[in-house]
């Protein structure tokens, strides 16, 4: 049953899909169910994309890669960078070629999670 915030993704269609308000369907796309993903939180490979929060600026700087920033080429990048309160989610989409960060106007302790979504590698926590 999706439940408000979770991510669906269907492999087939490539369609990713974000619950605003939960129900009590099963998502589908192209005939086939859709698959609630379940965000990673720890690195295993080289590329980084564990999202880094930082205060910066009168709100929060969200970084893909601490210490060495995520390839942003057209074949693999990083689609978007979102936080989540207890009231609002806040997005902001990147293309190759962008910086893969974005600053929020929120305090860092407001902030319940962050998410970024990888075009090869998924959805990643922190």
């Amino acid at each position: 049953m999706p439940m408000k915030g979770d991510v669906f993704y269907s492999p087939k269609s490539k369609m990713l899909v974000e619950i605003l308000h939960g129900g009590e369907s099963i998502l589908e796309s192209d005939g086939s169910p859709m698959q609630k993903l379940e965000p990673k939180t720890e690195d295993s490979s080289r590329e980084k994309h564990v999202p880094y929060v930082e205060t910066k600026d009168k709100g929060v700087l969200v970084k893909i890669g601490q210490n060495e920033e995520h390839p942003m080429t057209k074949e693999h990048y990083i689609n978007y960078i979102e936080v989540r309160t207890s009231d609002m989610t806040l997005r902001k989409y990147l293309n190759p070629g962008d910086k893969p960060h974005a600053w929020f106007p929120v305090d860092i302790s407001d902030i319940i999670e962050v998410l970024e979504w990888c075009n090869i590698h998924g959805l990643w926590k922190a």
